[in-house]
């Protein structure tokens, strides 16, 4: 049988590795420096998002909140003259990296136990490494890359960030794999 305390161990190390990987993929290679453009008119835009005294949060323009909203003509003109945005705005001032960081690597270990678990209701001990290698690979990558497409389909996220971010998630997935194959209990 395995157990709940079984799945902390590889969590844990899967968690170090995904985050190596992370910030390799970040800072060292930094193939996501392309996924962000500059806008030609950023101070201009600065300027008008903070006369707005919008705080932290999910912003859509134009904002329209249902289909009837959307069948208005003024609504339909604005769509058609653009821009059609999805802003994400954050708090003002320096990130808290720390913050960030820690929220990350919660998140990672989240992760990684949620996929421990599918593979403990469906292994059990004593599984062979390629079968705890493909549950949990599967499960981390559906976790880290799954979403990627939708945001890909509704909020107008490049198709090359998109699969960018699915290779960073099979990445992810297979240095979580092979953490828990490694580390599977035996019978």
């Amino acid at each position: 049988m395995v157990t709940w305390t079984d799945l902390l161990l590889p969590s844990a190390i899967a968690t170090a590795c995904v985050f190596v990987a992370s910030a390799l993929i970040h800072m060292v290679i930094k193939w996501h420096n392309a996924d962000y453009w500059k806008l030609s008119n950023e101070d201009e835009v600065r300027a008008a998002l903070r006369r707005g005294s919008h705080g932290p949060g999910q912003y859509v323009v134009p904002h329209c909140l249902d289909q009837k909203e959307m069948a208005d003509p003024a609504m339909q003109k604005k769509l058609t003259e653009g821009a059609n945005a999805m802003i994400y705005i954050g708090p003002t001032g320096m990130p808290n990296m720390g913050k960030l960081l820690g929220a990350t690597v919660v998140y990672n270990f989240i992760i990684s136990l949620f996929a421990g678990y599918v593979a403990k209701a469906s292994l059990g001990a004593g599984a062979e490494y390629l079968a705890v290698f493909q549950v949990v690979g599967a499960t981390t990558f559906l976790a880290y890359a799954g979403q990627s497409a939708g945001d890909s389909i509704w909020k107008y996220r490049p198709w090359r960030v998109t699969f960018r971010c699915a290779l960073d998630g099979l990445i992810y997935a297979a240095l979580t794999a092979g953490s828990f194959a490694w580390q599977w209990p035996n019978a």
